[in-house]
């Protein structure tokens, strides 16, 4: 077991479970090996901690809970970065950005790829002018 301190305190973690971004986040390529939080609520949201920097940690959700038609497959280059094949696993997340007039916006264009089995992770980015880097969650009625 290893130990960081950061805004959650100090925490431990075992080494084997760190997530490894081999490109870093974009804008961040500095920042490679992350953990997952535990979610201390319920809900959608939760953290992804930097273990090489650790006041760097971000928001993330599955875009589904919220956009049930989005869907990110990974080509063929994604998948040889995630070292996983056609019928790999992948998850797919976005970065959560909650602005100072407290809106909630979820980077629809930069979606985060997740192989749990390589724990390997790939930040994109799409093409699709319906997507944004703030993308407004949907209004409820």
């Amino acid at each position: 077991m290893k130990t960081i301190n950061t805004r959650f305190g100090e925490v431990e973690y075992d080494p084997s479970h760190v997530i490894h971004f081999p490109e870093g986040l974009i804008g961040l390529d500095q920042l490679k090996h992350f953990l997952v939080m535990p979610n201390q609520k319920q809900g959608p949201l939760f953290w992804i901690q930097s273990v090489d920097d650790p006041a760097f940690a971000f928001v993330v959700t599955d875009p589904t809970n919220f956009f049930p038609d989005y869907a990110v497959l990974p080509d063929a280059e994604e998948r040889r970065k995630l070292e996983i094949d056609e019928n790999g696993t992948c998850f797919v997340l976005a970065i959560v950005t909650v602005s100072q007039n407290k809106e909630i916006t979820l980077n629809l264009s930069g979606p985060i790829l997740y192989a749990p089995e390589t724990k390997k992770g790939l930040q994109v980015v799409l093409e699709d002018p319906r997507y944004d880097i703030r993308t407004p969650l949907p209004k409820v009625e």
